[in-house]
């Protein structure tokens, strides 16, 4: 096995160059900030329509998902604490290819993702400026963001620890204004009829709540960002398990709390992509500037999300540089430590989300989810698989783990693995999330034969390196 441990080695060493300021407090909040944006402020309506109040244990499913994800990540971050992350880990302890096309995969997906973002922020802006374009919204904070991650690590990090904490403080808000309205403090006690008011508390049966768990699944995809972060944290061994274990904490009290907030104050079937449900929540109230404070609040979240997945993305095309599995220009540094041809490549979802916009304006949202949808799924399922290897591995090895999560046998990772599944099955009956399947496999199939081509010609030219070396042995 001593051939597995230097392999490791040798991939954690090309990846050296990012400047390490990142610290375990920021990594957190950058974590908090990628899975807390339009998945749960906007996407959210999309689960609600499809299980009612019920959602609640869609979201309550997907965090237990989410855990066990986690888990696997933080053990597996703590022996290779790399920006190229589970991409390097999947190379490692799977398959190159399995390496080569989780980096991809994800790449394009979460690219995608950010599109998304960028039409969820144009939707909030519709609240302020009915009258302007929605391109021109869109074009004005994609230039913003780039402009940020342009910046020193640091800056971003500090950025985006302030990003998410507006997000934490609104969140906590709104699961107090809504026990309040709930229990009647203050306001109009609302109890508890609108989980049952409205065809019960499954109006749609198992079934929404099965199809519902697969879009809050999607809300929390962005907490693979905690690995990333990892290969630029000042000290891995003490942010990691720390991040991991407040943000698991964290999210699961936002998306189930303010989920459950949600159906129980607003009347699930008034849930709809024209604006954030959340709004439509404040806005109910009648507290003045209420509604445009929350609204201030979900783009700014969105922001966030933009924010902390570019970051991801261009760390994940630069991994690809450095390991020879993308042109060598998209792994250079500049003098402050940032991939900048890799952030310029990362933001096509920008130009792709402004052109869907242009000509699918009212399903733009819902087609850019679906379509970024498979990369994340994808993603997550190559963690499990790629943790129960690690795990197999070590104990060959005789290896202890420095610090370890999920249980000694690792079940958690095997049940990621089918529940993952499933949900990418699922989302061929949840309307408009056809395009997932449609969009992704193809892309699979892709993204696996320009392996296939890449390695036969990385074996051609040693192949050739080795003749010539004869020749001139000879």
């Amino acid at each position: 096995m001593a051939g597995l441990i230097e392999n490791g080695q040798a991939i954690d060493a090309r990846e050296a160059g990012l400047h390490r300021e990142l610290s375990a407090r920021q990594i957190s909040m950058i974590a908090l900030g990628g899975a807390i944006g339009t998945g749960l402020f906007l996407g959210s309506a999309v689960s609600v329509k499809l299980a009612g109040p019920g959602v609640i244990l869609s979201y309550a499913a997907a965090s237990l998902i989410a855990l066990a994800l986690m888990w696997a990540l933080a053990e597996m971050t703590l022996v290779h604490p790399v920006a190229g992350s589970f991409g390097v880990f999947a190379e490692i302890y799977l398959h190159p290819w399995a390496g080569f096309a989780i980096r991809y995969a994800y790449w394009l997906a979460t690219s995608v993702a950010i599109g998304g973002e960028v039409i969820a922020i144009s939707i909030y802006c519709r609240y302020w400026f009915p009258g302007v374009p929605a391109w021109m919204m869109m074009l004005l904070f994609s230039v913003l963001i780039l402009a940020v991650n342009a910046a020193s690590v640091g800056n971003f990090g500090t950025l985006e620890y302030w990003f998410a904490l507006i997000k934490v403080v609104t969140i906590f808000a709104f699961l107090v204004l809504g026990a309040a309205l709930l229990f009647g403090i203050g306001f109009q006690p609302l109890g508890t009829k609108n989980y049952t008011a409205f065809g019960g508390f499954l109006p749609h049966g198992w079934t929404g709540v099965v199809l519902g768990v697969a879009i809050a699944i999607f809300s929390y995809i962005g907490i693979e960002t905690v690995a990333v972060a990892a290969g630029e944290a000042s000290d891995p061994q003490v942010a990691v398990p720390r991040a991991t274990r407040a943000t698991f904490g964290r999210l699961a009290l936002f998306y189930i709390g303010g989920i459950a907030v949600l159906v129980g104050v607003m009347p699930w079937t008034q849930a709809g992509l024209t604006e954030s449900p959340f709004v439509r929540v404040f806005d109910s109230v009648r507290i003045p500037h209420a509604a445009a404070l929350m609204n201030f609040v979900v783009l700014t979240a969105a922001l966030s999300s933009m924010n902390s997945n570019l970051y991801l993305t261009s760390r994940m095309i630069f991994s690809l540089s450095r390991g020879g599995y993308a042109p060598r220009f998209l792994g250079r540094l500049n003098t402050r430590g940032v991939p900048l041809a890799a952030l310029l490549v990362s933001s096509v979802g920008m130009v792709i989300a402004i052109l869907v916009e242009l000509k699918f304006q009212e399903s733009a949202f819902v087609y850019t989810l679906g379509a970024s949808f498979f990369g994340g799924l994808f993603g997550w399922f190559i963690i499990f698989l790629t943790h129960l290897a690690f795990r197999r591995k070590l104990a060959q090895e005789g290896r202890a783990l420095p610090v370890r999560f999920a249980p000694r046998s690792a079940w958690t990772s095997m049940a990621g693995l089918l529940a993952i599944l499933g949900a990418l099955i699922s989302t061929w009956w949840i309307p408009g999330m056809k395009i997932t399947i449609y969009s992704g496999l193809p892309w699979l199939g892709i993204i696996t034969l320009c392996y296939f081509l890449w390695a036969r010609g990385s074996k051609e030219k040693r192949g050739e390196g080795k003749h010539a070396q004869g020749i001139r042995d000879g």
